[in-house]
């Protein structure tokens, strides 16, 4: 167990969990981890971080156990003898030793991952995962990638669609529900700074306690 306090976030593509993750990692002046487990998990793998990205959050690689890819998109598919762990996996288990030694290492905040399942046998861990309303969460991606809003709403259903399997494949949990969360924010409601707010004044008073 830790002594550390840690804070997990999961969140709807588009609803400001990423940013939220950042402002609260400023006011507490603790570590934040999301894509930068990537590169780190990368690193000891000794693979290049883009080819942990095309795994990264998605269980693409496990369907892809038994091929590799060649130049350009074809597949080059391996004799049964040559089979090995799908690369998604290896990228998986990395990712979850990393996260563990950088929890017993200081309290800190974790983006995605699956780090609240990963921590669960962690007391001193901060659950939470945040949503929003459909039409908030296009206009935020129209914004940040200047795309209509068709394209915003199909980008939104395809990575939540990739998030929801990943962690589902990986938990046995369902992604987003009270279940498998301590705590639920709509950030629609409480505003990014509301829910940071929230989760800042949930960490200080863990923080108070003998």
């Amino acid at each position: 167990m830790t002594e550390n306090i840690i804070i997990t976030i999961g969140r709807q593509f588009g609803s400001g969990g990423h940013e939220i993750g950042n402002r609260l990692a400023e006011r507490l002046s603790i570590p934040l981890y999301d894509h930068n487990l990537i590169r780190m998990a990368a690193k000891e793998l000794k693979i290049t971080p883009e080819e942990a990205e095309k795994v990264d959050e998605s269980i693409l690689g496990r369907y892809m156990s038994s091929a590799i890819l060649g130049s350009g998109d074809y597949l080059m598919f391996m004799n049964e003898s040559e089979f090995e762990e799908p690369l998604s996996d290896k990228v998986y288990v990395m990712q979850t030793q990393i996260i563990q030694k950088l929890a017993n290492r200081s309290s800190c905040i974790f983006v995605g991952r699956c780090a609240d399942y990963v921590l669960g046998d962690y007391s001193n861990c901060i659950n939470a995962f945040v949503y929003a309303y459909k039409e908030d969460r296009i206009r935020r991606i129209m914004k940040l990638y200047d795309l209509t809003e068709r394209q915003a709403w199909d980008k939104i259903k395809k990575i939540d669609k990739t998030r929801k399997a990943y962690y589902e494949e990986h938990t046995d949990r369902d992604w987003g529900s009270i279940e498998a969360h301590q705590m639920l924010f709509n950030a629609s409601l409480m505003g990014i700074d509301g829910v940071v707010d929230a989760l800042e004044g949930i960490y200080r008073k863990w923080n108070e306690r003998e």
